[in-house]
């Protein structure tokens, strides 16, 4: 039976529809983009957890809203993660690339498809709207 380990991730969306995409520095899947997200710690809720590693990750503030999916990444037989992705609009902050991070931009809807993201992501996004489908 795999360990799991729970996280949650910020779907960070701007008024003008783009979204806020991070390239990732460490394994899994680094130098892959997606959206800022991490593991939850003990004791904290997957909303805090999903605003606490967006500010980590971008130096971004955000409100974290509805969830918008939740998925399995099954890194080996051993290991899955569940990711909890919640739609998140800013607040404030100083947008840079911060700890597992080694670039943050924002990414219109209509470019999302042109990233090396990970797996996966680009049809959660679309399944829930935020991204043009093919």
């Amino acid at each position: 039976m795999p360990k799991t380990i729970q996280a949650a991730c910020a779907v960070i969306q701007r008024e003008d529809g783009a979204i806020l995409m991070i390239k990732r520095l460490n394994p899994p899947e680094a130098g892959l983009w997606s959206v800022p997200g991490g593991k939850v710690e003990p004791g904290e809720s997957l909303p805090a957890a999903a605003a606490r590693e967006a500010f980590e990750e971008t130096g971004l503030h955000v409100d974290v809203g509805q969830r918008l999916w939740t998925a399995q990444l099954a890194l080996d037989d051993d290991l899955v993660y569940e990711l909890h992705d919640f739609a998140a609009i800013p607040t404030g902050g100083v947008l840079q690339a911060g700890d597992d991070a080694a670039d943050v931009r924002w990414v219109p809807a209509s470019q999302l498809g042109s990233l090396p993201m990970v797996p996966e992501l680009l049809d959660h996004l679309r399944a829930a709207g935020l991204a043009p489908r093919l």
